[in-house]
């Protein structure tokens, strides 16, 4: 489950031309885990007409496959691919909260497990998986590649919402293809992202606990390496699972509200010039 403890990773200041001289912020404490949470998920309806149906999909990645699921509205035209924390999956229930609200509004989204079964029940008792940002980032890529390959995605704009160590995950991917139209960050650790936080060029929300003081210092950290646009929203009174009574519906309201800012922009921005989403990199 989300929220093991988390290692504590300094990034340099001053990467980014606009805040050199920058304070160093303070180490991590680390991250307690909490408990196990069910949330009542929205209905799957919009405009009073109920929503297609996840369908289950496999990504090629590499040597391996990942097990995924797809939910596409019908006018959506941005897909956001989520990207889970430490120690879980695709069946995370605040994922699943957060992406039904997405497609109520009528966003696509993609929940997928970054690691195989194997490697998840190596990664359970070793861990050795959770933290390796670089091969979170990897599969990360290999989805996005893979929705430009498929006839009902490869014309939607891309977007990541990522959580705890995804969240870095996300801002490393997000480097690699600028064209991501947006990206969301839930109780997340952007400096887990490191050399890349200065490359990045899409619009980053990061959204933390009030109460997760620990993560509120790192996500200010991250911020202050970033060149591109940059918020940091604190829900009040939420612990790092937004566990709290209306907590998680904060964090669905806000991320839906900036991936449907930034992917009218983008659709806009189309408009004036004729242009499609960009086709990604292949490697």
């Amino acid at each position: 489950m989300e929220g093991h403890a988390l290692p504590a990773l300094s990034v340099s200041n001053g990467s980014c031309p606009k805040h050199q001289g920058a304070n160093s912020a303070a180490p991590s404490k680390g991250i307690q885990s909490g408990k196990p949470v069910h949330f009542l998920l929205p209905p799957r309806i919009i405009n009073g007409e109920p929503l297609v149906m996840s369908t289950e999909i496999t990504i090629p990645a590499g040597e391996v496959n990942l097990a995924g699921a797809l939910s596409r509205p019908e006018r959506a035209h941005t897909l956001v691919l989520f990207v889970h924390g430490s120690g879980s999956s695709r069946q995370s229930p605040r994922n699943q909260f957060v992406a039904r609200t997405l497609n109520n509004a009528g966003l696509a989204t993609l929940l997928f497990d970054l690691l195989t079964p194997n490697e998840e029940r190596i990664d359970s008792y070793t861990a050795e998986f959770r933290f390796n940002i670089e091969l979170l980032a990897a599969r990360l890529s290999y989805a996005t590649k893979w929705t430009r390959e498929q006839a009902n995605t490869r014309e939607l704009d891309i977007g990541y919402f990522g959580s705890s160590t995804g969240a870095a995950a996300a801002l490393v991917a997000a480097a690699e293809f600028p064209d991501v139209a947006a990206v969301v960050s839930r109780g997340g650790r952007p400096d887990l992202a490191g050399d890349a936080l200065p490359k990045v060029e899409a619009p980053t929300l990061l959204i933390v606990g009030g109460k997760d003081e620990v993560v509120i210092t790192l996500n200010e950290q991250a911020q202050r390496e970033m060149c591109s646009e940059v918020k940091l929203e604190i829900v009040p009174g939420a612990t790092h699972l937004f566990e709290e009574p209306g907590a998680l519906d904060r964090v669905a309201k806000l991320a839906t509200d900036w991936f449907l800012r930034h992917s009218d922009a983008a659709k806009s921005a189309r408009q004036r010039t004729g242009a499609k989403p960009s086709s990604l990199p292949h490697s």
